[in-house]
């Protein structure tokens, strides 16, 4: 079922949603709220299926906000129950100068007592933890893949990561980071140098370098692959041979390790729907994420001190 409600009002969008609720059903069972900014209309069918999804696996009211072209302020609402979920979507849309101020329509509009998770579903603040929709949220979701420039906006989430902050780069590299980590468990032996390899542009690809570097504590080297999809290939030279994880159709990897023969596993690039709902599990705070992007802020400082002293 959908309400549609024009040039409304926050009190009004609470009761159109309290009387969609079956029966007048309370919003008791509700996990959190969740803030989707999906100003990105290329994105938007793509993020809607998510937040569908999404309110399946974790009951909540999820709030998608976007602005639209128009002279007169005000905003739109759909309100979106489905009968296979106790889940709400309301979509937001906003014209005129109540786009610059959209967090005072939210804020009435959270689910009391619970946490509040903001995503960004393409470009974001610099500072999200600053920003007006971002200082709703205890939990606050970035995607540099899915920005204007991937890579700068990674070194930016970076450089100004505050306690909450987290991106769908790092959940992209989890597969990664997890075979990885079962290699070295396996085959025990130190690591003396390693390499990355990835698409052009590819964020994954420096945030995966950046992890194993800090974890590692070895070089590692990052080069572009002519071939493939995202992170193509890792290699973890040890002092017994190379653990080696080739990946170039996106889907199915190479494994090699010492003294083996190489075998096939499952590394599949997952979409957003299944990316967002694997974060929306886990909404604790990740030192090791902290730690890596610290490094990686670490090292863009060195590089841009480096240019400036060579200019």
């Amino acid at each position: 079922m959908i309400q549609h409600l024009r040039n409304t009002n926050s009190a009004k969008i609470g009761q159109a949603i309290a009387d969609a609720r079956p029966n007048g059903a309370a919003s008791s069972g509700m996990v959190f709220t969740l803030i989707v900014v999906a100003d990105s209309e290329a994105h938007f069918k793509a993020v809607f299926e998510a937040c569908r999804a999404a309110a399946k696996e974790h009951p909540s009211r999820i709030l998608v906000v976007r602005n639209a072209e128009g002279e007169k302020t005000g905003v739109d609402a759909e309100v979106h129950m489905d009968e296979e979920s106790i889940g709400e979507i309301v979509v937001l849309t906003f014209t005129g100068e109540l786009s610059q101020h959209r967090d005072s329509v939210l804020l009435p509009l959270l689910l009391p007592d619970s946490p509040v998770v903001v995503w960004w579903t393409g470009n974001a603040p610099a500072m999200v933890a600053d920003d007006p929709i971002g200082k709703l949220g205890t939990r606050r979701i970035t995607d540099a893949t899915s920005s204007s420039h991937p890579v700068r906006a990674l070194i930016e989430r970076a450089q100004h990561l505050a306690p909450g902050d987290t991106d769908l780069t790092w959940t992209r590299v989890t597969p990664w980071r997890a075979l990885l980590t079962a290699a070295l468990d396996q085959y025990p032996a130190p690591v003396v140098a390693a390499s990355v390899s990835g698409a052009q542009g590819n964020p994954g690809a420096l945030l995966l370098h950046s992890w194993l570097e800090c974890r590692l504590g070895v070089a590692v080297t990052r080069t572009v692959s002519r071939t493939g999809y995202g992170i193509t290939e890792v290699m973890l030279a040890t002092t017994k041979g190379d653990i080696r994880i080739t990946r170039d159709d996106g889907r199915v990897a190479t494994f090699t390790a010492p003294g083996l023969p190489a075998r096939k596993v499952a590394l599949r690039r997952r979409d957003v729907t299944a990316l967002i709902s694997e974060e929306l599990r886990f909404l604790d705070e990740e030192p090791v994420l902290a730690a890596t992007m610290a490094c990686l802020a670490g090292k863009a400082a060195v590089s841009s001190e480096a240019e400036g002293a060579g200019a």
